[in-house]
């Protein structure tokens, strides 16, 4: 998601930041991030659209596509993403703190600000598109539970029920309570250690861990046992896709540990991330139902989006891929990216249900256009209206936990 993290990585002071070669100071790796929000975004509605144009069949095969190559684009899934971006932005503090000393923000901060960037919007668009597609009480009550608690990725039958996209919140949300456990228990293991070095080995080789146990599910699920991807319980859930998130805590590792070193010059950085974006292309192209590729699709295209992430932050000189990042229409999208995900299905249905779509698979290039035009303004109304709003209970309470002053009594002279 998610998608869903804001976190933004802290800026070194005005005097002390690299510059371009036009003399300016470098932009905040910030607006890359918000770029890649953008792009996942829209990445997704594609996907959607095109799943309701070109539908799965009964074994839970991507829609057919005549031509391959166009096909493994309109399949290119992102979900990815979401996961390695969100567990690099919060981890980050932890590995500082790990690594070079600090401290961080305790739990109970950590937890209330991710909640009121998650929650508001999330229980609202619930409770809405529930209510609507259940008119008469109890209505599937289950299915509406298991949404609010966030529990509905381990049922087989209703992981995709009323919003289909939040089955990666679920896993969002756990994965902050995994953080705010194993992030202090690892900043407190490696204040034990002297030796730099030692304490990076100690992070990035929990983190190999972390990354590690979900392949070994895979594995025995699928060559073991013989578990068809079609069950979704065991091939959604954390203990199969938690290795997005390791692979983003590996990178906050990796970024950490390498501060100004070793940052990619234009003449390997931006080669690196198109190698990078050639191998996810590839990983979609050559995927077929259970085969190895399909099989391992998520764990490897997590590690190939690590190695896009690095070779566009950890750079001298931004280069034209950073400039496509940072275009101002795509970073406008990139900060309405979580309504954007949570309301374009929602949307999209509606305008099918009132016949709004045009019909049959030759419609799907108009169907899309159709989609973005009504998701995109009700992305930022709910973003302006609900999201942001929001957003401003997070400042009630500083870093330390205690609620802030915003009326600070006059110093007595």
């Amino acid at each position: 998601m998610s998608t869903v993290s804001k976190a933004r990585p802290a800026t070194t002071p005005a005097s002390k930041r690299s510059r371009s070669p036009e003399g300016a100071p470098a932009r905040s790796r910030a607006g890359d991030i918000d770029g890649f929000r953008g792009l996942a975004a829209l990445s997704t509605v594609v996907f959607h659209v095109w799943q309701q144009y070109f539908r799965y069949d009964a074994n839970g095969v991507h829609p057919p596509v005549d031509n391959a190559y166009l096909g493994a684009v309109l399949s290119f899934e992102v979900i990815d993403l979401f996961f390695v971006l969100s567990a690099y932005l919060l981890t980050l503090s932890y590995a500082r703190a790990a690594i070079d000393g600090g401290s961080t923000r305790p739990a109970r901060v950590f937890l209330f600000r991710r909640a009121i960037r998650i929650l508001p919007l999330y229980f609202l668009a619930v409770l809405v598109v529930w209510a609507t597609r259940n008119p008469t009480l109890p209505g599937n009550w289950q299915d509406l539970v298991e949404h609010l608690t966030f529990t509905h990725v381990f049922d087989q039958q209703r992981i995709f029920y009323t919003l289909g996209p939040t089955w990666s919140l679920s896993l969002e949300v756990l994965f902050y309570f995994v953080l705010v456990g194993l992030g202090p228990l690892a900043v407190r293991a490696c204040r034990q250690l002297r030796q730099r070095r030692t304490r990076v080995a100690v992070c990035a080789g929990g983190c190999l861990l972390l990354y590690v146990i979900p392949l070994v599910w895979i594995a025995v699920a699928h060559y073991v046992y013989g578990v068809p991807h079609t069950h979704w319980a065991v091939y959604f859930g954390p203990q199969a896709r938690f290795g997005g998130f390791a692979v983003g805590m590996g990178l906050a590792v990796l970024m950490v540990a390498l501060g100004d070193r070793g940052r990619l010059h234009r003449g390997s950085a931006l080669p690196l991330s198109m190698a990078a974006l050639a191998g996810l292309y590839a990983l979609s192209l050559l995927s077929a139902p259970e085969n190895f590729t399909f099989t391992f699709y998520h764990p490897l295209a997590s590690a190939l989006w690590m190695v896009l992430l690095f070779s566009t932050l950890h750079i001298h000189r931004r280069t034209r891929w950073n400039r496509l990042l940072t275009a101002r229409w795509l970073t406008a999208v990139g900060l309405v990216s979580y309504s954007l995900f949570i309301w374009h299905e929602p949307v999209m249905l509606q305008l099918h249900k009132s016949g709004l779509l045009p019909a049959g698979q030759a419609g799907f290039p108009l169907a899309l256009v159709i989609v973005l035009l009504a998701a995109l303004p009700t992305a930022v109304l709910s973003y302006w209206l609900i999201e942001y709003p929001a957003g401003l209970l997070a400042r009630l309470k500083d870093n330390s936990g205690r609620p802030r002053d915003f009326y600070p009594e006059p110093a007595i002279r």
